[in-house]
């Protein structure tokens, strides 16, 4: 008599290969429940959890319509999904993003090395992302990064060695947008052994090895992440994340930091003078612009910001290109009057 493998008890002595195996044929016999089951590993709120519970399913309700299923699942299937959702681009972007997020999960159980969600998420002209609340990419004026980056070295003043560490890490937070063009959950999961001291090189590490690569810092961005990683060990803080939300060494939410650089843009008095919010996708692109500027190619940049598909970069470039453009036309208005 065979045994049977059973997810919620696996053999102690089973090799990683059986436990593949036995995830493989979870997913595939029943991807409700393997979802349960993934899902409890990923430690969400029970509110947070209940709808990513409902958008796993409406997404597997609607695979069973068209006859697919996660092994078959592919680019154009998922776009289609997507496209038709009756919702805003957020909510679109959150429903991509848990299918992306958990296709990598199933395709790295299947040794698969592509994604079919992650070229929909990369591609900036994609059919889903016409519906409403799009809005024009956005980017910081020399002035403003300038503004920016003197604020990132001012003095802290009289304040508790707590509110001290805060600072210079939501600071070096900040240089790591502007400077070295990481996202929000890039610089979340960064850790202490993929920065050097005093290096430019930042290493951003993936689940799928294939997709980790390296970015340099701007020269200032260098200097405020090292002022923080000192003000990290004299601190004593506990765990290896390059910016952690505790003592404790916990993550930051992404909440936590979007409140960080707003407090940064709104005391370096730039918020004064802006329209739209500067967010940190807005300070990435900004990383990509002073590449522009500075003469950098259009594949070197899409290599630092981790861009898979060239049509991200060069969509990312011509939004530059025609900011930039509407910038020196303002800027040349005004030196007429």
């Amino acid at each position: 008599m065979v045994a049977s493998h059973s997810s919620s008890s696996p053999n102690p002595h089973a090799t990683d290969t059986d436990l593949f195996d036995q995830q493989r044929e979870d997913w595939r016999r029943n991807p409700s429940i393997a979802f349960d089951a993934w899902l409890a590993k990923q430690h969400f709120r029970s509110s947070s959890a209940d709808v990513y519970r409902a958008q796993w399913g409406a997404f597997l309700d609607w695979l069973k319509i068209r006859h697919k299923d996660l092994q078959t699942v592919d680019t154009a299937t998922i776009a289609n999904f997507v496209a038709e959702l009756p919702i805003r681009k957020p909510q679109r972007v959150r429903y991509l993003r848990l299918i992306e997020r958990v296709l990598d999960h199933v395709r790295e159980i299947e040794i698969a090395s592509t994604n079919p969600a992650r070229s929909i998420a990369q591609d900036g002209e994609a059919a889903w992302r016409n519906a409403r609340d799009n809005e024009p990419t956005g980017f910081l004026t020399s002035a403003e990064r300038a503004a920016l980056v003197g604020h990132l070295f001012s003095p802290l003043g009289d304040i508790s060695s707590a509110q001290r560490w805060r600072e210079k890490r939501d600071r070096a937070l900040i240089a790591v947008f502007l400077g070295g063009g990481l996202k929000t959950g890039e610089a979340r999961d960064l850790t202490i052994s993929c920065v050097e001291t005093g290096k430019p090189w930042v290493t951003i590490e993936s689940a799928n090895p294939a997709f980790t690569r390296r970015t340099r810092l701007s020269p200032f961005a260098v200097a405020v992440l090292d002022a923080w990683l000192a003000e990290r060990r004299s601190s004593a803080l506990a765990g290896n994340l390059v910016f952690p939300a505790s003592p404790s060494g916990r993550p930051m939410h992404k909440a936590t930091m979007l409140r960080a650089v707003d407090a940064l843009i709104d005391e370096a008095g730039i918020s004064q003078t802006r329209t739209a919010r500067a967010s940190p996708q807005t300070l990435r692109n900004t990383f990509a612009a002073d590449l522009f500027e500075s003469g950098a190619s259009v594949e070197l940049v899409g290599a630092w910001l981790g861009f898979v598909q060239m049509v991200s970069v060069n969509r990312l470039h011509r939004a530059w290109k025609s900011w930039h453009e509407e910038v020196e036309s303002m800027q040349g208005l005004e030196s007429t009057q």
